[in-house]
């Protein structure tokens, strides 16, 4: 059953049952999310809205975003979902390249939109939403009959296009990923069974929105199941225990980022989450001290897994049994993995470092009219390159090492940023730090730390680089510490060591 039958499944199966709460917000039960939907399918109808047509969601998250994001799919149209903190020229290179129909966004990013939209030839017309009230969606959709799209047909092939995510651009500009109504299906339904979905579960959302993690693995998680989904606006780490807590919630996920903040709240260890089924991690790798804290605080082991907005999730550590720390666990049902040699492609015996592969039917149909780079990233026999770095253990367990354009060479040597953060990690002044290669005429790149240091801590170059010398073999050891007051992030917490290489490293060249 595809999701979106799924989903219609629930609607009519848990009618009065609460699908969706937004704190401080609207309610819908089932049925009521079923009717707003079909409401907002008969809204774009009107609006001209046919198979394959994109259109953007550039708003908080609200109601309405899930609502005309669910329609879009029901109508065999394409959900763009954008990031609300995108800057004028990226948002305007995201809605001419995705050739977009139909934007809805705030009312408050019409001074930014309206002078844009002479340039866009497909953009026909930009809603402008007040997403804080809601009463002017409902307004918005007062008139639209859920009968008349009742008698529509969900989408039946499975290969369609229904949301496109696009990748942050590290090495370019950002591309288009296409996913289809089977890859949701088949991710979804690996996630079901791999993490033990019920339709008991109640879900603290306090993810984004328009990523993946937030709104397959989470939202469309809960849905899949007939769950129920609590919806905070944005993550406060107090909030979040006392919901979890108060509601008596049964699955969390967030990023390393998130759970670093919840056991550094005041009296983290107070609160009880004893009730709670699953705590999950992804989006970054956990840092192994972290993953020791949260147990230690909380007394729940945090499930670590592996994804790409390519793929959806590939890999996880399991619901029972070992959840290794540093591990991403193994293969979801129906996905395959390995490690190869990244010259050859030729598979690696196990323990050795190569590049990670994936392959199986969540992985997506390709890049948004860009053949080259599609085939780029497939080998010959169908094997998706994820660009990440890697190892399998004897037992299937795999650890990542970075991703493959951080894999630094220094004087011949490959020093894996991950092995040099994790020795940092150990030093007590440290409370974040990150590795980067630059440019350097001897040794071709040097080890570079870039380093956040707690507060009221002191610790010089120097003491770093004799602490390494404890955990690291010399060629690994940092050459040049630079000191910092927060590493840039994207919107899921994720470092970013391509904006770090422009800004620190000397001679440096884009990637």
């Amino acid at each position: 059953m595809m999701f979106l039958e799924r989903l219609l499944h629930n609607c009519l199966l848990y009618g009065d049952k609460t699908a969706i709460e937004f704190v401080d917000g609207p309610v819908a039960t089932y049925g009521q999310l079923e009717e707003n939907v079909l409401r907002a399918m008969v809204y774009l109808q009107a609006k001209g809205v046919v198979a394959g047509d994109r259109v953007a969601l550039q708003l908080p998250k609200c109601a309405p975003f899930v609502y005309l994001h669910l329609a879009t799919m029901r109508l065999g149209a394409i959900s763009l979902p954008l990031n609300t903190g995108y800057p004028v020229h990226e948002l305007e290179y995201f809605l001419r390249d995705a050739e977009v129909k139909l934007l809805f966004t705030d009312a408050t990013a019409q001074p930014i939109v309206s002078p844009m939209m002479a340039g866009l030839p497909t953009l026909q017309e930009a809603i402008f939403l007040d997403a804080a009230s809601d009463g002017a969606f409902a307004e918005l959709l007062a008139g639209c009959d859920p009968a008349e799209a009742a008698a529509l047909s969900l989408p039946a092939d499975a290969q369609a296009t229904c949301l496109m995510i696009y990748t942050s651009g590290t090495t370019g500009r950002p591309k288009g990923a296409e996913l289809t109504h089977g890859n949701l299906t088949a991710n979804l339904d690996a996630l079901h069974a791999a993490w033990g979905w019920r339709a008991d579960d109640v879900l603290l959302h306090a993810l984004p929105i328009f990523h993946v993690h937030g709104l397959i693995v989470a939202l469309h998680g809960a849905l899949h199941a007939g769950a129920t989904t609590i919806m905070l606006p944005r993550f406060d780490p107090e909030r979040v225990l006392q919901t979890l807590c108060d509601r008596r919630c049964t699955l969390f996920m967030a990023v390393p980022a998130m759970h670093r903040r919840l056991v550094n709240a005041p009296d983290a260890a107070g609160y009880d989450l004893s009730h709670m089924r699953l705590l999950t991690s992804g989006s970054d790798r956990l840092p192994d001290d972290l993953f020791r804290q949260f147990t230690d605080t909380f007394g729940h082991t945090l499930l670590e897994r592996y994804g790409m907005s390519e793929t959806c999730m590939l890999l996880s550590n399991p619901l029972d049994g070992e959840r290794r720390v540093g591990s991403v666990g193994r293969p979801l049902p129906g996905v395959e993995a390995r490690i190869v040699d990244p010259e050859t492609e030729q598979p690696l015996p196990d323990g050795q470092i190569g590049a990670v592969q994936v392959r199986g039917p969540n992985v997506f149909k390709g890049y948004w009219r860009q053949p080259e780079k599609t085939a780029a990233a497939f080998t010959p026999d169908g094997w998706l390159r994820t660009g990440d770095l890697g190892l399998r253990e004897p037992d299937g367990y795999f650890t990542l090492k970075g991703r493959s354009r951080d894999l630094i060479i220094s004087g011949g040597y490959n020093v894996y940023p991950p092995e040099v953060e994790l020795a940092l990690a150990e030093h007590p002044a440290v409370a974040a730090a990150a590795v980067i290669g630059c440019p350097d005429d001897e040794w071709g790149e040097v080890v570079t730390a870039v380093v956040v240091l707690r507060p009221a801590a002191a610790a010089t170059a120097d003491d770093l680089v004799a602490h390494c010398r404890g955990y690291l073999v010399n060629y690994k050891i940092p050459r040049r510490v630079i000191f910092v007051d927060d590493l840039p992030r994207n919107s899921l917490g994720k470092v970013q060591k391509a904006v770090l290489r422009q800004q620190l490293c000397p001679q440096h060249k884009p990637n």
